[in-house]
C-alpha cells in the first residue's frame, strides 16, 4: 500500500514537472517574440541612440535593453534547471517502476516456489491409501478411524468434490423447490428433513500437505488425481501427474464407469454430445440445465435409475412442456428384478407420472438429422428426441488390476477378492468394483450405495486387523417418486421363482409417510443398526405380514420371497418400510419354500 502511494506521489510529481515546462516555454516565447509594442518600439528604437531625443530616453532605453536580457537569461536558466528536474524526476519514476516489476516478479516467483513446495510436500508415504473417492472409501476412512483414532487416512479421487451419496442425484434432488439445488446440492429428505449431499462439510476433511504433520492424524481428500499405476509389492500407487505415494494398507474403490450402447458407441459425435450417460454431480446439474430447455428427453434403460429419473422427469413435464419418453427391451419396468406381474404394474404407475414409456425396444440405430435424435428401434419402431440418458448399468473400473497383479472375476466382473474382501497383502476392495465371495450366497457383486457403505465399513476394520467376513447382508431401495418405493435383501432376480403376498395399500404406505414416522432420511445399513439391534433383542418381534391379495386387487403393499432351490434367498419389501431386520432374519435363516410360487 506504502508503496502505491509512493508511485501515485511521484507520477503527479513528473506530471506537474511536464505542465511547468510548458508554461516556461511559453512564457519564454512571449517574451522573446510577443512583447507588446511599446517595449518592441523601445527595444527598435535603441539600435540607433542618435534618434533618442533626450538623454533621460537613451537611458531608459539601456535599461529596458538591460532588463528583457536579463529576463531572457533568467529564462533560458529557468527551462534549463527544469529540463534537468524533469529528467531526474524521470528517472526517479523508471526507477520505482523497475522496482515494482522487480517486486512483482519475487512475488509470482515466491509463488510459484511455494506452489511447487506445496506440491512437494505431499505425503509420499501414507498409513492408509484409499483409492477412489465415493461411498466406500468415506464408509473405510471413518471405520478405521475408529478403530484408530489418530490414523491418517488419505483419499484420492479423480472427481472434484469431497465424497458424497449418489441416491439423490436421481432421487430427492429433483423434487426440490430450490432454484439454486443444483449449486447447494442441498434437499428435503421425504421425512422432511434438509441435508447436504456430501458427506461431510470441507471444513471436516485434513489438508493433505498437512495431513502427516497432524498430530490427532485425519482423513485428506485429494481431488482431481487418479491413481494409474499400483505396485503392491513395493506398496507404491503411481498419481496421473507423475508423482507417487507410497502407503502400509491401500483400499481400491474406484467404483464403477456407466455403459454405453453399442448404437451410441457407434454413432457421430452430434449424437455423442447430446447423451448423457448419468452418474456424477456434473450429470445431475447438466440434466436439470437441459430439462428446462429442450422439449423433449429419452431415457434408456428400465432398471432402478431409468425408472428414477424417468419418475423424476416427468413429475417435472406435468408443469412444463418437457416431453419424457422411457424405452426398454423388457416388458416392464424393472423387469430384470420384479416379477412380471410387479413390473406391468409398476410401468402404469410410471406412466401416470407422465411418462410415455415404449417397452420391448430394443435400440438399432441412434443418428443426428435436421436438430433431432433419432433412434430407430429393431422392429421398425422410429422416436425422435432432443437428448438421450443412457441408464444401462455400470462396468466397473478394473484399470489397476493388470500393473497390481490382481485377478478379475470372468463371470461377474470386478476385482476378486476373499470373504473378508483382501485382494493381495495389504489391498482390499470394496463397492461397485469388489466381487466378493458372500459365505451365505457364494460369489457375488452388488452395485448398490448401502453395499457401498457396509464393504467399505468392513474393509476399513479389516484394514485394522479385524479379519472378519462378508457375512451381513446390505439392502437396497428404490423410490419411484414419495410415493411408491421398496426395500430389498440377497438375491433379487426375476428369472427366479417367486412367492408374493399383497394387500390394499393406505396413505402410510409411502416412502415419504413411512420416512416421517421413522425420522430416517437415506435408507442404509448404518441407518438400520438401532433396528436390528431392538429386533434382536426383543422377544416379542415377529414376522408380520399383510393378508394375500384377492384377486384384481392392486399390489398395494406386500412382500416378495425370491427362491432357488426351495430356499428363500431374497426378499423384495413392496412399500413396506422400516421392516428390513425382520426380512433379514427371513432370508439368512433361509426359510424352504412352502408354498407354490408364482
Amino acid at each position: 500500500m506504502a508503496l502505491s502511494r509512493l508511485v501515485a506521489l511521484r507520477l503527479r510529481a513528473g506530471h506537474a514537472g511536464v505542465q511547468t515546462r510548458q508554461k516556461l516555454q511559453s512564457t519564454g516565447k512571449c517574451l522573446l517574440q510577443c512583447l507588446p509594442s511599446p517595449y518592441n518600439q523601445v527595444f527598435r528604437n535603441s539600435s540607433s541612440l542618435s534618434n533618442v531625443p533626450s538623454p533621460g530616453g537613451a537611458a531608459y532605453g539601456i535599461f529596458v535593453a538591460i532588463a528583457t536580457l536579463g529576463g531572457g537569461v533568467y529564462v533560458c536558466r529557468t527551462l534549463h534547471r527544469d529540463k534537468s528536474r524533469f529528467h531526474d524526476r524521470l528517472s526517479t519514476i523508471n526507477s520505482i517502476r523497475e522496482s515494482i516489476e522487480q517486486v512483482e516478479f519475487r512475488e509470482a516467483d515466491t509463488d510459484k516456489q511455494e506452489k511447487q513446495r506445496g506440491e512437494a510436500v505431499l505425503p509420499s508415504h501414507v498409513p492408509f491409501l484409499l483409492i477412489g473417492g465415493g461411498t466406500a472409501s468415506f464408509a473405510a476412512a471413518r471405520s478405521i478411524r475408529a478403530k484408530d483414532p489418530g490414523a491418517k487416512v488419505l483419499i484420492v479421487s479423480d472427481e472434484s468434490d469431497p465424497p458424497y451419496m449418489r441416491p439423490p442425484l436421481s432421487k430427492e434432488l429433483w423434487f426440490s423447490d430450490d432454484p439454486y439445488v443444483t449449486e447447494t446440492l442441498r434437499f428435503k429428505q421425504w421425512n422432511g428433513k434438509e441435508r447436504s449431499i456430501f458427506f461431510q462439510p470441507p471444513s471436516f476433511y485434513v489438508a493433505p500437505e498437512e495431513l502427516m504433520s497432524t498430530e490427532h492424524g485425519g482423513v485428506s481428500v485429494l481431488t482431481g488425481k487418479k491413481v494409474v499405476h499400483l505396485d503392491v509389492r513395493e506398496n507404491k500407487a503411481k498419481l496421473d501427474d507423475g508423482s507417487h505415494i507410497s502407503y502400509e494398507k491401500c483400499l481400491i474403490a474406484t467404483g464403477g464407469t456407466p455403459r454405453s450402447l453399442p448404437a451410441i458407441e457407434r454413432a457421430s459425435e452430434d449424437v455423442k454430445l447430446r447423451t448423457t450417460l448419468f452418474r456424477r454431480i456434473s450429470d445431475f446439474r447438466s440434466l436439470e440445465r437441459l430439462s428446462s430447455k429442450v422439449g423433449s428427453i429419452t431415457i434408456i434403460g428400465g432398471g432402478f435409475l431409468g425408472s428414477e429419473l424417468a419418475c423424476a422427469l416427468g413429475r417435472r413435464a406435468q408443469r412444463s412442456n418437457l416431453e419424457v419418453i422411457q424405452m426398454f427391451p423388457e416388458s416392464g419396468n424393472m423387469g430384470k428384478v420384479l416379477p412380471e406381474y410387479l413390473s406391468h404394474w409398476t410401468t402404469e404407475k410410471v406412466k401416470r407420472e407422465g411418462v410415455n414409456v415404449i417397452s420391448d425396444a430394443v435400440v438399432k440405430s441412434v443418428s443426428y438429422k435436421n436438430g433431432k435424435l433419432h433412434i430407430s428401434l429393431k422392429d421398425g419402431r422410429q422416436v425422435e428426441t432432443d437428448h438421450v440418458v443412457a441408464a444401462v448399468g455400470l462396468e466397473p473400473n478394473t484399470e489397476l488390476a493388470k500393473s497390481a497383479g490382481l485377478e478379475l472375476d470372468g463371470d461377474f466382473g470386478g476385482y476378486r477378492v476373499n470373504a473378508e474382501l483382501q485382494a493381495r497383502n495389504n489391498v482390499w476392495v470394496a463397492g461397485d468394483a469388489a466381487c466378493f465371495y458372500d459365505i451365505k450366497l457364494g460369489r457375488r457383486r452388488v452395485e448398490h450405495h448401502d453395499h457401498a457403505v457396509v464393504s467399505g465399513r468392513l474393509a476399513g476394520e479389516n484394514m485394522t486387523g479385524a479379519a472378519k467376513p462378508y457375512w451381513h447382508q446390505s439392502m437396497f431401495w428404490s423410490d419411484l417418486g414419495p410415493d411408491v418405493g421398496y426395500e430389498a435383501i440377497g438375491i433379487v432376480d426375476s428369472a427366479l421363482p417367486t412367492v408374493g403376498v399383497f394387500a390394499k395399500a393406505t396413505e402410510k404406505d409411502t416412502p415419504k409417510r413411512a420416512a416421517e414416522e421413522s425420522g430416517t432420511g437415506i435408507r442404509s445399513e448404518t441407518d438400520y443398526e438401532g433396528v436390528v439391534q431392538l429386533a434382536s433383542d426383543s422377544s416379542t418381534v415377529t414376522p408380520s405380514l399383510p393378508s394375500p391379495a384377492q384377486q384384481g386387487d392392486s399390489y398395494g403393499k406386500g412382500v416378495v420371497f425370491y427362491l432357488r432351490d426351495n430356499v428363500v434367498v431374497g426378499v423384495v419389501l413392496w412399500n413396506i418400510f422400516n421392516r428390513m431386520p425382520i426380512a433379514r432374519k427371513v432370508r439368512i435363516l433361509g426359510y424352504h419354500k412352502t408354498v407354490g410360487s408364482d
